[in-house]
């Protein structure tokens, strides 16, 4: 497999995170200080996040630490991102990412209920069994039968209907067309009632 140079920037940057991190206490006391100081303005000052910023809470570390990472070396490249997590995460070292994406997994996520009842269970159908018609395979496959994520894989349970729409959207936009395979073959073709669908449906899960 050949890796692109953002893939490689991400896994150095991983590395020499993982190498340099202290104690899990002093990582975490680290990460909420930062984070109340720097992202707590847009996520909430209890990483629960808002319709236009993600709800981090609860959210796989090395999720976060990617990402992060991701916005660094701008391989994470919709409107927003470009906007406001570009700059941000300029600066950050790998030990800075490291030491926020411990301090969000130890919070305990709420869900965001801001989707459609109506549309809940058409999500939850397609979130468990994809859609064969359109090549569309199962969500818990990779995100888990609780949408908890693992590893790399985010935690979609709980996120803002309005965050997921857009982000579910983008993807059929040609953004984030550098991620890990097979998100970008995936997301692309979900039509927009099903986009709404999972979006509402996430949004409840706890």
């Amino acid at each position: 497999m050949k890796l692109t140079k953002s893939t490689i920037a991400i896994l150095t940057l991983l590395s020499s995170a993982a190498a340099a991190a202290p104690g899990d206490g002093e990582t975490v006391s680290f990460g909420k200080a930062f984070a109340d100081s720097n992202c707590a303005w847009c996520h909430g000052p209890s990483g629960q996040g808002y319709a236009t910023a993600p709800k981090l809470a609860g959210q796989r570390g090395q999720y976060i630490e990617t990402q992060l990472l991701s916005f660094k070396v701008h391989s994470r490249d919709n409107p927003l991102s470009q906007q406001y997590m570009w700059p941000a995460a300029a600066p950050l070292s790998a030990q800075e990412a490291h030491d926020l994406a411990a301090y969000f997994s130890t919070l305990c996520p709420e869900p965001a209920n801001d989707g459609y009842s109506r549309l809940a269970p058409a999500g939850e159908a397609l979130y468990r069994g994809g859609s064969p018609a359109s090549n569309i395979p199962s969500c818990v496959a990779c995100h888990g039968p609780n949408a908890e994520g693992i590893r790399a894989i985010p935690r979609l349970a709980s996120q803002s209907y309005y965050y997921l729409k857009r982000k579910l959207a983008q993807w059929g936009e040609g953004y984030h067309a550098a991620a890990a395979v097979p998100m970008p073959g995936i997301a692309s073709k979900l039509s927009e009632d099903e986009i709404e669908g999972l979006a509402s449906y996430l949004s409840f899960v706890k």
